[in-house]
């Protein structure tokens, strides 16, 4: 497959790389955006980027977005990464805005993809203080009333839950024998009575928070898709929960590598930069090599999910079994690593071309 970006792919690309720079550079300005480091999303900078229509990458035209697959918004989210972008709130807008799109009635796509185009932010709440990664374990209930739930329970760790206009609770309709089974996922907007939003503090900021939901009311036409099926439907979003978190630290490893790069270069020892020496040179050449083989494998998902969401391809165990091919592409692989130059002289070449 050519992973190579189209025209209009680069020049998204350089328009990020550019706003970034003007808009989020130095220290000083991200600074600022972000109060004293203490806040993860700057509203000001996002509403910037939605007035560019980058909000609304993945959100169909005609709800106001651009159109555009998921291989654009991990451009999106490599570059805003990189550049130090403080847009906490983007991931988990894009995740309801995925939900959205797959399950939504058409009133809930108008509303909730217009207003993510437009720069609002939404959150999606899931753990609970005993119910982590075993999601099916949560006991916040949704309560069956004329016309609607009434919502009871806790949760934690609910990411941009102060700066979002709704909260995709993910709570029990019906209890039964299967703990995965009789779960529901239901919109309340987060000024709805009853509703305390608690934050978190944490390492360099507060973009996490507790839910306290007592007898929190939503009417009907508020629940995503079809009651007593959210398990389902968490399921087919959650590989491109993954995808979403994998254009992120691609772009947070870059910046990184960059960082390091320019410094080892700069900085003398023994009359000479650092960067000289051989052993850092390794090991930048092996950083180099394992950023880009990120950037091809994120590539490669995101345009999987673009062709077909609901397609995986997995061997599993049997791609170690004699009896399949597959073991045999492994063994080859193997040597590969010797003939055509070691690894190490590759290091090597590949120090050089960082200009090393």
């Amino acid at each position: 497959m050519d992973f190579s970006l189209t025209d209009a792919q680069s020049d998204f690309v350089a328009a990020i790389r550019d706003f970034c720079r003007r808009e989020c550079g130095t220290q000083e300005q991200r600074e600022k955006l972000t109060e004293g480091y203490t806040e993860a999303h700057s509203d000001s900078l996002y509403r910037k980027m939605a007035e560019l229509g980058w909000l609304g990458v993945t959100i169909p035209d005609h709800y106001g977005g651009a159109g555009g697959g998921m291989l654009d918004a991990c451009l999106f989210m490599e570059e805003t990464s990189r550049g130090l972008a403080p847009i906490g709130g983007y991931a988990t807008t894009l995740i309801v805005a995925g939900a959205t799109q797959r399950f939504g009635t058409e009133e809930q796509k108008r509303d909730l993809l217009g207003g993510i185009a437009g720069g609002e932010v939404e959150a999606i709440a899931m753990t609970e203080p005993e119910a982590g990664s075993d999601v099916g374990s949560l006991t916040t209930s949704a309560e069956r009333v004329d016309g609607g739930f009434v919502i009871r329970g806790q949760k934690v760790f609910c990411s941009n839950a102060r700066i979002a206009r709704h909260i995709l609770v993910v709570c029990r309709t019906t209890r039964g024998d299967d703990k995965h089974q009789g779960l529901s996922m239901i919109w309340i907007p987060t000024d709805a009575q009853n509703l305390r939003i608690d934050p978190i503090q944490t390492m360099g900021g507060r973009e996490t928070a507790q839910l306290y939901l007592d007898e929190v009311e939503a009417p009907e036409d508020a629940a995503l898709g079809e009651v007593d099926q959210g398990w389902t439907q968490l399921m087919a979003g959650l590989n491109v929960e993954r995808l979403i978190l994998a254009a992120t630290m691609l772009g947070i490893g870059q910046r990184a590598f960059d960082d390091a790069l320019a410094y080892v270069k700069e900085r003398r020892q023994f009359g000479r930069p650092i960067g000289s020496f051989q052993a850092l040179q390794h090991r930048l050449a092996d950083l180099a090599t394992e950023l880009e083989a990120a950037r091809l494998l994120t590539y490669w998902v995101a345009s999987k999910v673009d062709e077909n969401p609901a397609r995986m391809l997995l061997m599993g165990g049997y791609g170690y079994s004699s009896e399949y091919d597959m073991e045999r592409l492994v063994r080859a692989t193997l040597v590969s690593t010797v003939y055509g130059g070691t690894s190490e002289i590759q290091r090597n070449i590949i120090a050089k071309t960082l200009g090393l």
